[in-house]
């Protein structure tokens, strides 16, 4: 998968900045209202709303920490449908049960979210620690990342996390994971281990330092992690240092390529051959990304052929070239330097992943600083327009991206012009398809010559397509085959083509997130058994760790708003003293519905006099009656708009 930058969730802004200050306002005025209304000597016994106190006191303010939501596995992705059949059992312990033990945490129905538990006897490796990105039904939310119940527990059985390469979907999750784990050996190539470090940085300062690192210096380096043989392949994927794992133990070796394509020389022939993974120790099981099993172009992009059409790009002698890619992408960056030094232009780098990338690739020596060639981006205007090119994030249309800034008018240092060139080097993330179709329009708008891969092959995939998994299959001869990393129907199709090639249904295995695969003796099977698996929602709101609910919460904010009703009521008579506040915001606009804020107070009012005795020394029940304002308020609603907003009670006793 590719690399996305994640940015710090800035402070909410327009409407909800509204709400906030009028609420605050609101409550500011009844607050006021009601402390000269409360004589001196009962001013220290009128009460407020439990959960709504109203207080003065300033809050100490806490160090931002990402806010992590557990989601219960029953309502985990309303897409899914999961095996009713199997039990799902908190702290499982499988040291009982004999052989290789296999289980995903993630990646197995989604794209992204990576992680794999391997166990042998008392020792467990990890594989991959990924995150994520959010759907359309999950608001505020920033990123996902494994639930890691079914390890608690067992933190000094890890023998070490192995991370296949540096994309976010495989090591984004790592400064959450590796801390709630106290910090097991980790095992990557240099890239990938750099990439870990800076987002450790990034999440905490110094928390880098604790890392214990055993380096893959050379591809044929070797580990024992306690029953664990732990070996590598060479594979191609569109980020440098990544690398394909073998994992052998006495019932079993697992070949895992992790995320991987294979490249074609100009004849359209494979220029990788894996038949020396069919010589390893027996029974094997091919573990194989199926991102591409329903992708059939037997002649896909060669990178002679992209980098042939993007040297006919960069050499136009009209305008500046904006190329939007991925910034993992180090060798098609390294490739464009040399092509504009080579044309005498110069190359500007923008967008934070993009800086930071090239500079650790500069530092562990990919790149060379060539500094006749890369300028400053704050630069750009004192070179011809004609000799520039510029390298930016954004070609997935993420809002704070360099490209998005560019085509919107706020970018600082670029403005587009007609004559101007902007390229997609980069595929459509499933998911994004809209948000791309948007700049791509916004764009063409602006200039005149956009070019993307549906016009000309200028850009090579990091995945495998459906020939070149039948291709692998055949070349490994797996006993046992088990694709990964997709959503289900991808797996599905991947085993379709296990078959096609020869592997009898027997021996192929779709797991579930949570599923427990089971080889020992040359036996495999599914357990019965299944792992905790919930969804764990990280966002920058807050530090707690919440339920659900705060999904659901926001959702139903995001559909049909909230009403706020903001009531004074008089402890000896029990009516309401004044008149009632309405706010609301994503529902209706109280000034243009008069008639329908008037008929509420009606309803609040009938529902406080209905559920309040004015009998001396009787006390409101609190619980009880903002239950009933809630719920009657919210019939009343429904049966005027059809629509469900959050209704809040805030009820204020003098």
């Amino acid at each position: 998968m590719t690399n996305r930058t994640i940015n710090k969730r800035k402070a909410p802004t327009s409407a909800i900045d509204s709400l906030i200050n009028e609420m605050k306002t609101d409550q500011s005025n009844l607050q006021k209202r009601a402390a000269n209304l409360i004589k001196p000597k009962t001013s220290s016994k009128h009460s407020i709303t439990k959960n709504r106190k109203l207080s003065t006191k300033k809050q100490t303010k806490k160090p931002y920490q990402p806010r992590q939501q557990k989601q219960p596995s029953h309502t985990q992705n309303n897409h899914r449908q999961h095996n009713p059949i199997k039990k799902i059992i908190d702290n499982l312990n499988l040291t009982a049960i004999k052989g290789l033990k296999i289980i995903p945490i993630g990646g197995q129905e989604e794209v992204g979210r990576n992680m794999t538990v391997f166990e042998y006897k008392n020792d467990i490796v990890i594989l991959d620690m990924g995150i994520q990105f959010p759907e359309e039904d999950m608001p505020g939310v920033d990123y996902i990342v494994p639930d890691i119940s079914y390890l608690k527990g067992k933190e000094k059985r890890i023998k070490a996390v192995i991370f296949s390469h540096g994309h976010l979907d495989h090591i984004g999750a790592a400064p959450i994971l590796l801390a709630q784990l106290n910090y097991p050996p980790i095992i990557g190539r240099d890239f990938t281990l750099a990439l870990i470090k800076n987002r450790m940085e990034d999440h905490q300062k110094g928390s880098s330092k604790r890392l214990k690192i055993k380096k893959i210096k050379s591809i044929s380096d070797k580990f024992k992690l306690g029953n664990f043989k732990t070996s590598f392949f060479k594979i191609e994927h569109s980020i440098m240092d990544a690398v394909g794992v073998i994992l052998e133990t006495p019932d079993g070796t697992v070949i895992h390529p992790g995320d991987w394509t294979v490249e074609r020389d100009d004849n359209g022939q494979r220029t990788m051959d894996y038949t020396y993974l069919s010589k390893l120790p027996r029974p094997t099981i091919l573990m194989l990304e199926s991102l591409g099993a329903t992708d059939h172009n037997n002649h896909p992009t060669s990178e002679k052929v992209m980098y042939d059409n993007l040297n006919k790009i960069i050499s136009a002698k009209k305008g500046k070239i904006i190329i939007g890619m991925f910034s993992s992408q180090i060798d098609r960056i390294k490739h464009i330097i040399e092509m504009a030094d080579k044309l005498g232009k110069k190359v500007a780098l923008d967008g934070y992943s993009m800086k930071l990338n090239i500079k650790l690739a500069q530092e562990l020596g990919y790149i060379k600083q060539n500094k006749q060639v890369l300028i400053d981006i704050k630069n750009i205007n004192n070179y011809p327009e004609d000799r520039l090119v510029v390298l930016c994030t954004g070609a997935q249309g993420e809002s704070n991206a360099a490209l998005s800034k560019i085509v919107t008018g706020n970018h600082r240092y670029i403005t587009i012009k007609k004559k101007d060139t902007i390229v997609f080097s980069s595929s459509v993330i499933p998911g994004n398809e809209r948000t791309i179709q948007r700049l791509k329009d916004n764009l063409y708008r602006k200039c005149d010559n956009v070019i993307h891969t549906n016009m000309m092959d200028i850009h090579v995939s990091g995945h495998c397509n459906a020939s070149d998994i039948q291709a692998m299959i055949k070349d490994v001869k797996p006993d046992y085959y088990l694709p990964v990393y997709a959503n289900h129907y991808f797996l599905k199709e991947a085993e379709k083509l296990a078959k096609e090639v020869g592997m009898k249904a027997k021996n192929i295995f779709v797991l579930d997130n949570g599923n427990i695969f089971n080889l020992y003796k040359n036996q495999a099977k599914i357990l019965k058994e299944k792992v905790k698996i919930d969804y764990v929602f990280i966002d920058g709101l807050g530090v707690n760790e919440v339920e659900h609910i705060v999904l659901r919460d926001r959702q139903m904010l995001a559909e049909d708003g909230i009403f706020m009703i903001t009531v004074i009521i008089d402890s000896k008579t029990k009516k309401v003293n004044g008149n009632i506040q309405i706010t609301s915001r994503g529902f209706v606009h109280v000034k243009e519905n008069f008639d329908l804020i008037n008929d509420t107070k009606k309803v609040v009012k009938k529902t406080i006099a209905k559920n309040t005795s004015s009998s001396a020394g009787n006390r409101l029940n609190w619980g009880i009656l903002n239950k009933q304002i809630r719920e009657e308020v919210g019939m009343f609603l429904f049966k005027k708009t059809q629509r469900r907003p959050m209704v809040i009670p805030v009820i204020i006793e003098v």
